[in-house]
């Protein structure tokens, strides 16, 4: 059975991309699922998904133990604790990172001897988010070394049948664009032999006392360690206060922020937190005097997410 696992961002086409591969397999003759793993559901959010194929019935469920191949979208993800993009990688899992950045590199960085593998992608000059779903299914299949260039072109055909003719050919362009480059990997990813895991022991009965209302109550009187998790890290867009224009109707932004990412100062000015202000520009639109612009993020920040 092979199990391939997509990373991107929100709004990337990752879903998308798990879709075309799985689809490419059924072409195939393989059984398959996929499946996302949404988080924020958000514009910008790390969000994965997950592929099996097998050549019988596939009778796992839930997220697979390992990956054989995980492709990653988006390489500031890797910073990203949260993403998990690494977690259950062993030493056959085989690393697909979209990156400008050779494969030699990121070996050092990641402290792999093997398996990183990158391909290039063009995107246009400017774009927040691009589009590498259907990229990241090319290259998938090509290291698979089981999908043809024409099961390949079928299940993209399938999968953006609802999408414009000129949106169909650039996201083919790009499957292709990357199915080319990763020619010299061809089949480079191998099943997993055997079934995973062993059968789970029969589940008994659970004894369940009741607690008291002063233990069972909740009562909430910290934040724990939510505040450790800079949700910063997804946002593609910055609101940005204009002093001059800002009337210190602070109110307004402060109680309007989702995330109460905007404190107020001692002179009723509001700051806003860029650690954990996830870019939903709320404070932009409610304010008043139009004093909160908006700018794209000149560069996302990769230095490793702080949990726990």
């Amino acid at each position: 059975m092979y199990r391939i696992r997509l990373h991107g961002r929100g709004g990337q086409g990752i879903q998308t991309g798990a879709r075309i591969l799985a689809s490419a397999l059924f072409v195939e003759g393989f059984e398959t699922q996929d499946s996302p793993l949404y988080g924020a559901e958000r514009r910008g959010a790390p969000v994965s998904a997950t592929v099996r194929a097998a050549r019988a019935p596939i009778r796992e469920r839930g997220l697979p133990a390992r990956a054989d191949l995980i492709a990653v979208g988006d390489e500031s993800l890797l910073g990203v604790a949260a993403a998990g993009v690494l977690r259950d990688a062993d030493e056959r899992s085989w690393l697909l990172i979209r990156s400008g950045v050779a494969a030699e590199i990121w070996r050092s960085r990641l402290g792999r001897s093997e398996r990183v593998a990158t391909f290039a992608l063009e995107v246009e000059e400017g774009a927040e988010l691009p589009l590498v779903g259907a990229a990241c299914a090319g290259a998938a299949a090509r290291m698979l070394g089981v999908v043809s260039r024409a099961s390949l072109e079928s299940a993209l055909e399938r999968e953006l049948a609802a999408l414009s003719a000129q949106a169909r050919a650039a996201s083919a362009a790009r499957a292709f664009a990357a199915w080319d480059e990763l020619a010299a990997l061809a089949g480079c990813v191998t099943e997993e032999p055997a079934p995973i895991g062993a059968p789970l022991p029969r589940p008994d009965w659970v004894d369940v006392p009741l607690d008291p209302a002063d233990v069972a109550a909740p009562d909430i009187r910290v934040p724990l360690t939510s505040v450790q998790v800079r949700t910063g890290l997804w946002r593609t867009l910055r609101p940005v206060i204009d002093d001059a224009l800002c009337r210190r109707c602070s109110w307004l932004c402060s109680s309007f922020c989702p995330d109460g990412a905007i404190s107020i100062d001692p002179d009723g000015r509001p700051c806003i937190d860029y650690d954990h202000c996830k870019g939903c520009l709320v404070c932009a639109a409610v304010c008043p005097p139009h004093a909160i612009r908006v700018e794209r993020e000149a560069g996302r920040a990769t230095e490793p997410e702080k949990v726990g």
